[in-house]
Order: C-alpha cells, then sequence, then structure tokens
C-alpha cells in the first residue's frame, strides 16, 4: 500500500479540461491496478494555500530568531500552520501526480505556491558546502501537463515541474504532454486518446 498524493492545478472539469481528461483516465487505471492504494486529491482552485508574503516571511524571521509560535498575531500562525500542513502532507505520500495545463509559457500560480510549501530547506533539501542536496529520495512522480502548441516537454512549465522535483530529490520522474490540439484541431481527438493510452501504461507501473 501507498499514499498518493494528486496535485491538481487545474480549475475546470474533465469535459472541459484536456489535463483533467487525461489525469482521470491515469487515475482509473492506477485504481483498478493498486487498488490497495490511498489516493488523497488535492484541488489546488478549491484549496486556500498560503502564498509567500510579507507576513509569512516575518512570522518565519521571528521564529528563528526565538519567538514563540503563540505569540505571532492570528494570521501569521494560520498563515504558518496551513503552510507546514502541505510541506507534511507531501511527506507523507510516496508517490506524487501532478497535473496542469501551460498557461502563458508557464505553470498555474496556485501550483507555484503549492511548490513553495514543499521546497523547504532541512525538510526536503539541505544546503552544503557543495550546494543544495535533496532530501527526498523514497518517492517518485507523474506530471500531467496539457499544452496548446507542441513543446515536446522542453516548455518553461514542464522543465520547472522536473527541476523542482529533482531539485529535492525525486529522480524517479515521468510525464504525459498533451501537445498540440489547440494548434490542429482536427487532431485533438487522436492526441488527446495517445494522452491518455501513455498516462494508463504509467498508471500501471506507478
Amino acid at each position: 500500500m501507498a499514499n498518493v498524493l494528486v496535485v491538481n492545478a487545474h480549475p475546470l472539469a474533465a469535459e472541459e479540461s484536456q489535463t483533467v481528461t487525461v489525469l482521470e483516465a491515469f487515475l482509473n487505471e492506477h485504481e483498478a491496478t493498486h487498488p490497495e492504494d490511498v489516493i488523497t486529491m488535492l484541488d489546488l482552485y478549491y484549496t486556500d494555500i498560503p502564498e509567500i508574503d510579507g507576513e509569512l516571511l516575518s512570522a518565519w524571521k521571528s521564529l528563528q530568531k526565538g519567538t514563540e509560535f503563540t505569540e505571532l498575531s492570528n494570521s501569521q500562525q494560520e498563515k504558518v500552520r496551513l503552510f507546514n500542513e502541505f510541506t507534511d502532507q507531501f511527506l507523507a505520500a510516496e508517490k506524487i501526480v501532478i497535473a496542469n495545463a501551460l498557461w502563458n509559457l508557464n505553470i498555474p500560480t496556485k501550483l507555484k505556491a503549492w511548490f513553495d510549501t514543499i521546497n523547504v530547506a532541512g525538510k526536503t533539501f539541505r544546503y552544503t558546502a557543495e550546494g543544495p542536496v535533496g532530501l527526498i529520495t523514497d518517492k517518485k512522480a507523474i506530471h500531467i501537463q496539457s499544452s496548446g502548441g507542441t513543446y515536446n516537454g522542453q516548455d518553461f512549465a514542464s522543465q520547472y515541474v522536473k527541476g523542482i522535483m529533482n531539485f529535492i530529490g525525486i529522480t524517479d520522474f515521468d510525464a504525459v504532454y498533451i501537445e498540440g490540439a489547440d494548434y490542429d484541431p482536427s487532431k485533438a481527438p487522436e492526441i488527446i486518446d495517445a494522452a491518455k493510452e501513455k498516462a494508463k501504461k504509467l498508471a500501471a507501473q506507478f
């Protein structure tokens, strides 16, 4: 049995989203082939993700100086608590699934805020004299991303997701890219079907 954390960074349902369509195909196959796994869905567009802002930065600096957590403002306490909850949720999972669309050559802002909660010095990586070292070596990850054009997975967003995973130590990483359906709508069904088949194959092995 494994804990699977599914991070859905798309606000639409499968009927309107290529990303979510392929994500659902992946999850259906994974549930069929790994019925013992426990899946936790994290829909970022329906979740309050604390962004790193002035309050959060000030709270961290105060805590580093020895300030008691209860001495922080109520707002700071809530932001720190939520931030830590997302970090702990990630650490408790063995398998990570990330799904998003490519928007303006980048990941959605909600996904960036979530990545900030899992990219934490001392918890998911540490600094050394030779440079940062990832601490997460016991997890595997799948990235599902749709884009209107064709980038062969070399766009900023897909490279960022892979880069963050590698940075914190996850090297068991695969991806499904749904590319070109908007560029050539006549091929959209073929493109999506091919992505769903690849997602199913990866799900069976995940």
